[in-house]
């Protein structure tokens, strides 16, 4: 009965040490988009949301994004990421007028890139997260 309890004891301290090491272990690479992008007067668009990324010892690490309404689609702008492990922001804007993007429903895509020269020596994109996100623009 004795062996029982202990052994129970051990596993129960094994799961415990398993769970508390699994929680404290960082985070996968990732990138997600709130669902609100602003759009000013003036044809400016400005997108939001978070990023996480773990190593950019191979080379630089972008949040990329991308909108799309009805048939147009444009880039808006660029944030060079912090790769610490942290969860942070990130936002871009870009002055869109012609055509200009309106209120109402669309779609982003982030991206967050990282660019190595490991293969050719010269600098490559490599994808590390997307999030497609449907946004309301206002």
């Amino acid at each position: 009965m004795r062996v029982r309890h202990l052994l129970g004891t051990v596993a129960a301290a094994l799961l415990l040490a398993g769970a508390a090491t699994a929680h404290a272990a960082p985070a996968a690479d990732g990138v997600t988009v709130d669902a609100a992008g602003a759009l000013a007067a003036d044809g400016t668009v400005t997108l939001t949301g978070t990023y996480r990324c773990l190593d950019d010892s191979a080379g630089p690490v972008f949040v990329s994004s991308t909108l799309v309404q009805g048939e147009r689609s444009q880039g808006i702008g660029g944030t060079r990421a912090v790769c610490d492990g942290q969860l942070r922001t990130w936002t871009n804007s870009a002055v869109v007028n012609d055509p200009a993007y309106r209120p109402g429903a669309a779609t982003v895509q982030a991206t967050l890139m990282q660019l190595t020269t490991e293969a050719l020596g010269i600098p490559l994109p490599s994808f590390r997260a997307v999030d497609d996100a449907d946004v309301s623009l206002g």
